[in-house]
């Protein structure tokens, strides 16, 4: 997929960007950053453009090393219920066996006696 070259406003300043997400992805995730910036700027009157940016970024890497976080621990305990399942399958299966096992030993055993 090509690159879009997308204009974004953030903080009154203007930003050419070049992505190969649409235009109005781009468009939204710049107005969450300029809504953010700017809301941390309204709280902080003495911080920079330069701080506010850190600051939000520093926000939004916490963030996502949350989610990443959880997702790998969301993806380990899926891992382990799956291999709970495929043991008590197996199990289930070993039991079956058993059944028929001694259903066909009562069997023997009635025609024997």
């Amino acid at each position: 997929m090509p690159a879009n070259k997308v204009r974004l406003e953030i903080c009154g300043a203007s930003y050419v960007v070049s992505s190969t997400d649409t235009e109005e992805y781009m468009q939204s995730l710049a107005e969450k950053l300029d809504k953010d910036m700017t809301q941390l700027l309204a709280a902080t009157p003495t911080a920079s453009v330069a701080t506010a940016a850190v600051i939000t970024a520093l926000g939004y890497l916490d963030e996502l090393q949350k989610s990443t976080n959880g997702a790998d621990n969301m993806r380990a305990q899926i891992k382990d219920y799956l291999e709970d399942a495929a043991k008590a399958k197996l199990a289930a299966e070993e039991s079956r066996r058993e059944v028929e096992r001694l259903k066909r030993e009562i069997s023997f055993m009635k025609e024997n006696s």
